[in-house]
């Protein structure tokens, strides 16, 4: 593979760019491999690139049943933070956000990573107390945020009314190296890596059926024919329950959507993300310009990539009392995507009761954030069998009582 650069442009543009290679290949599955992944979105491309770059499997299949990040990968409102309250949430995610800032120098390719910071305003009594309590804990974490006051609220958003009558801004929780980046150029940067690898990216190849033999794994039945493989990765957020049946066994979660939208493109009037949790509503600028707003899930189950009208209309009119301006913007598109949620709130990543089969699901309407630090982890667990940033998140934890509640502890439900 030919590695991308200044030098790779200026090239090309001399010969009308005729020879650019594919990112990545598109081959045909082969009878077995060592490690099937199921999910080429970003957790399982991450996934099987850390399984090559870190442990040396590179003989492996991420099998996708639509297109590779057309999940919630490319659904998101590309938040990436790691101000949590206990210490196995905010090892994962900050091990992720360390890894985003030197993904594209990693990958040979710009994932367009921001860290233009990330304040979550504290508008009630209660949050200004939880995230002063954040911002101790995260102090202990070698995590690095600090709760600020209105006035620096004020200057860090010029555009914010701090007086809203149902909603004052009393401060906020600020990461300044917390922000965003591109959701398609991450799953893209991944995949072309684990194709240069040698790995195959199978796309248009849905799983009906997992074989097991004895209560071991021995491979997976798909649209395109049987395929055997060694070890197992089930990396498919809303759908991991019906994964999980076909392999025999239940799952403590239940999926819902999500839902986004962007606002007409305007001139740049924010470098930052806002998170207003007391609404769950949150919004950044978009490098093209386009205001990017998401809201919390819907309060029904339901397999929908959108959401419902009443409820962009509650997120929306609660950030317009904190964002005036917001109102005379016009929405582009909306969008939704199928989350997966646990009892508290925080991701699976474990092996389960099938031998050699490990799932990673449960990140709920966080999953982009965790990307690298997930995929990092969940090879590790895969390769080893154990993994320090995954121990706590196993599946036995709910029948133990040991949950990680950041429903609460985050301040919001992610």
């Amino acid at each position: 593979m030919r590695r991308y650069s200044a030098f790779a442009i200026a090239r090309e543009a001399a010969r009308y760019h005729q020879g650019w290679e594919r990112a990545w290949r598109a081959p045909e599955p082969k009878k077995k491999y060592d490690v099937i992944i199921i999910g080429a979105g970003g957790h399982g491309l991450a996934t099987a690139y850390y399984l090559g770059k870190n442990h040396g499997i590179t003989n492996v299949a991420i099998i996708e049943k639509g297109w590779l990040g057309g999940g919630n990968t490319g659904r998101n409102t590309t938040i990436i933070r790691s101000n949590y309250l206990q210490d196995p949430s905010a090892a994962i995610y900050e091990k992720a956000r360390s890894l985003y800032e030197t993904m594209s120098q990693d990958l040979n390719y710009n994932v367009m990573f921001s860290p233009r910071g990330v304040i979550m305003l504290a508008q009630t009594e209660h949050e200004v107390r939880g995230y002063k309590r954040t911002a101790h804990a995260n102090a202990l974490q070698g995590v690095k945020t600090e709760f600020i006051s209105p006035t620096r609220v004020k200057e860090i958003v010029p555009i914010i009314n701090l007086d809203g009558p149902r909603y004052p801004v009393l401060g906020g929780l600020w990461q300044a190296r917390g922000g965003t980046a591109r959701h398609d150029a991450v799953a893209w940067g991944y995949a072309r890596a684990c194709s240069d690898m040698g790995m195959d990216v199978i796309q248009k190849c849905e799983v009906t059926g997992i074989r097991n033999e004895g209560g071991k794994v021995v491979g997976v039945t798909t649209t395109k024919g049987e395929i055997d493989c060694d070890k197992l990765g089930m990396v498919v957020a809303g759908h991991c329950g019906d994964l999980a049946r076909m392999a025999g066994f239940r799952l403590p979660v239940e999926s819902v959507p999500l839902q986004a939208l962007v606002t007409e493109p305007i001139k740049p009037c924010m470098d930052c993300v806002v998170m207003a949790n007391t609404v769950h509503g949150y919004m950044s600028q978009s490098d093209k310009g386009e205001m990017v707003i998401g809201g919390g899930t819907d309060g029904h189950n339901a397999f929908t990539q959108r959401g419902s009208f009443h409820h962009a209309e509650e997120t929306v009119r609660a950030l317009i009392e904190t964002f005036p301006m917001v109102a005379r913007l016009k929405m582009l598109r909306q969008w939704g995507g199928i989350v997966d949620v646990t009892g508290d709130r925080s991701p699976i990543l474990s092996k389960t009761p099938v031998e050699n089969i490990f799932i990673n699901c449960g990140w709920g309407t966080g999953g982009f954030k965790a990307i690298p630090g997930s995929g990092f982890g969940f090879a590790e667990l895969m390769a080893t069998g154990h993994s320090p940033l995954t121990e706590a998140f196993n599946l036995d934890r709910f029948k133990e009582g040991r949950f990680i509640d950041e429903s609460v502890a985050a301040g919001v439900a992610h």
